[in-house]
């Protein structure tokens, strides 16, 4: 079992949702995939991904591609076993340009509390490296640090 688990009051899927955040923000794709049913379905943005080897696969090239990589989810509703997430995460490439993705999720959970289903819409914006917000020492982000409603995003 992954608690919470469903069905989701606000404040259990607001723990959920701060746990997949911990989760991706410690790019270990084998920690991430854990989260989900071993025969998980995804789409993340024009991606399909089926199961948790295919997870680990495509987190492995998503963390060598976006450097830096932190992250910060917020709930946006929920209901029965799904919880709608927004997120935008900051970035950059091999050559030095910055970016900040942001996006939607919508997920679907078992009734032992792993996501088997993840629909991800994100777009990515360039941005200048003095308009970063996303400061924390890469892992975790720590708990006195804004969240996107308090950063204006």
């Amino acid at each position: 079992m992954r608690p919470p688990i469903p069905p989701f009051t606000a404040e259990a899927a607001a723990l959920k949702v701060r746990a997949a955040e911990d989760g991706w923000n410690s790019r270990d794709p084998e920690r991430v995939a854990g989260a989900y049913t071993p025969d998980c379905l995804w789409r993340n943005r024009a991606s399909f991904v089926r199961g948790r080897a295919e997870i680990v696969t495509f987190l492995t090239a998503k963390w060598t591609r976006e450097l830096d990589y932190r992250l910060i989810k917020e709930l946006w509703a929920t209901a029965g076993d799904r919880i709608a997430v927004r997120f935008a995460y900051e970035w950059h490439d091999d050559s030095g340009n910055w970016f900040r993705s942001y996006g939607n999720e919508n997920w679907e959970f078992d009734t032992d509390g792993l996501m088997k289903r993840r629909i991800a819409s994100i777009n990515d914006l360039p941005i200048a490296a003095a308009d970063r917000k996303f400061f924390w020492p890469l892992g975790r982000r720590p708990d006195d640090h804004p969240g996107l409603s308090d950063l204006g995003l």
